[in-house]
């Protein structure tokens, strides 16, 4: 228990905790960017897609990953915070001149794009899993409220802004955990911005392309088929 405490009041053991939560919301975020291009390929494969995430363990496996991922993003966000007023107490009065040798753009708006995306992350939920916000939620017709819910062009633009910051966000996590790692080093300084421009473009542009194809009508619901036109007897 001392250690588990000593943990969490280190500057160390905050940063492995806040590099170890994100590295598990990094790999949910791929995850999940798989499962969703599945739209990709019609109502069929989303829909089934959908269906096998809420049986998994009987229903209660989707609950545990839920937890889980809330866990994770609380200490992640927890560790970034606590963080974040230790070093300004440890300089309460700030730079007379600041200019930004090491720090990239990305670093610089971690704060606020961390905050958007957490105000993200709670209207996704209610968008597309309880669908309180959304205009035609159907419960387990992923491919519907898919459509339909990217189809209002302001919500795919908040879509579209919520997706270049997690871009920023994960350029910064991955630079910042190729650092940890020992590759801090002119040598490796190409090898880590290439590794992290290639991660944070690959989700970036995935999860962009949704509501994009969907508004440019490239993914699109079938068509009702007109009814026969029923013959009555004279």
């Amino acid at each position: 228990m001392n250690a588990v405490l000593g943990l969490f009041r280190s500057t160390i053991g905050r940063k492995i905790i806040m590099a170890v939560t994100g590295l598990m919301l990094f790999g949910f975020v791929i995850a999940h960017m798989i499962g969703n291009l599945q739209v990709y390929l019609g109502p069929g494969p989303i829909n089934e897609y959908g269906e096998n995430l809420r049986l998994v363990l009987h229903g209660t496996g989707i609950w545990i990953a839920r937890g889980g991922l809330l866990a994770a993003a609380a200490l992640h966000i927890w560790s970034a915070t606590s963080l974040t007023l230790q070093n300004r107490a440890a300089r309460p009065q700030g730079y007379r001149k600041q200019q930004w040798n090491e720090s990239t753009y990305a670093s610089r708006t971690m704060r606020w794009s961390g905050v958007i995306l957490l105000a993200f992350i709670v209207y996704h939920l209610l968008h597309f899993t309880i669908g309180s916000v959304h205009p035609d939620f159907v419960p387990g017709d992923v491919y519907h409220n898919f459509i339909v819910g990217f189809k209002v062009p302001i919500v795919s633009a908040f879509y579209i802004l919520a997706m270049l910051l997690l871009g920023l966000h994960l350029y910064h996590g991955v630079w910042s955990m190729l650092q940890t790692l020992g590759l801090s080093h002119p040598r490796y300084n190409a090898l880590r911005h290439g590794a992290a421009t290639l991660v944070a473009a690959v989700v970036v542009i995935g999860n962009i392309s949704m509501p994009v194809a969907v508004l440019a009508g490239i993914i699109d619901e079938a068509p009702a088929r007109p009814q026969a036109a029923q013959v009555l007897p004279r």
